[in-house]
């Protein structure tokens, strides 16, 4: 039963990754791109990311207008996600925690010791890297974070991501393709990595 389960999971994730996929092909790209962003902040299973590296090698001219569409429209998202946790989340929970995956009861449990930890640095990490970022907007409303200083780290850790893509983009083109694909994420910790790095060399002086 849980193998089916699975299956069936992995199954309709595969066709919302299509669908996302298929904006690329239409007139309607870029509003397309707009709301997956909004969306995924929240709710949608499936990043941006795939829909703008399509849209941008599409068309050399545009990569760092999408990637502002995206920031925007994510970090829009993002304080939607805000408020369903802030307003909504005690009807909302249990259609988030069976529904959407990544969103689980576990999961914010550990968000809220994060967050207790290190507040603005979760929200920029979230923004930032593969961890699933609906469930720091989610449960920043839930946990009332202050809401400028998630606004913030929501524009910076969103804009490095979207943008990084889009310089990648303009300066190779469809030959960094298979690159970031493979090795974006992996980029985005080193890149985190480094910064860590010299915020504590600079404490450190």
């Amino acid at each position: 039963m849980k193998k089916k389960h699975q299956e069936r999971k992995t199954g309709l994730m595969r066709k919302l990754y299509e669908w996302v996929m298929h904006w690329g092909e239409t007139p309607y790209g870029t509003p397309a791109l707009a709301s997956i962003s909004f969306a995924e902040s929240s709710f949608f299973p499936v990043p941006p990311d795939p829909l703008l590296i399509c849209l941008a090698l599409g068309e050399k001219a545009r990569p760092m207008r999408l990637a502002m569409i995206c920031t925007v429209a994510s970090v829009t998202g993002g304080a939607f996600g805000y408020l369903i946790g802030a307003w909504f989340w005690g009807a909302a929970s249990d259609f988030f925690f069976d529904y959407v995956p990544g969103v689980t009861s576990e999961g914010f449990a550990e968000v809220e010791n994060l967050y207790n930890s290190w507040g603005f640095v979760a929200v920029f990490v979230a923004g930032l890297t593969p961890i699933p970022y609906k469930v720091f907007t989610l449960s920043a409303g839930v946990f009332g974070i202050n809401f400028p200083l998630f606004v913030l780290a929501s524009i910076l850790g969103r804009s490095f991501r979207f943008f990084l893509l889009a310089v990648l983009i303009s300066h190779f083109g469809p030959s960094i393709k298979h690159f970031i694909d493979r090795y974006l994420n992996m980029l985005l910790w080193l890149f985190l990595l480094l910064l860590v790095a010299g915020f504590l060399s600079f404490a450190a002086l």
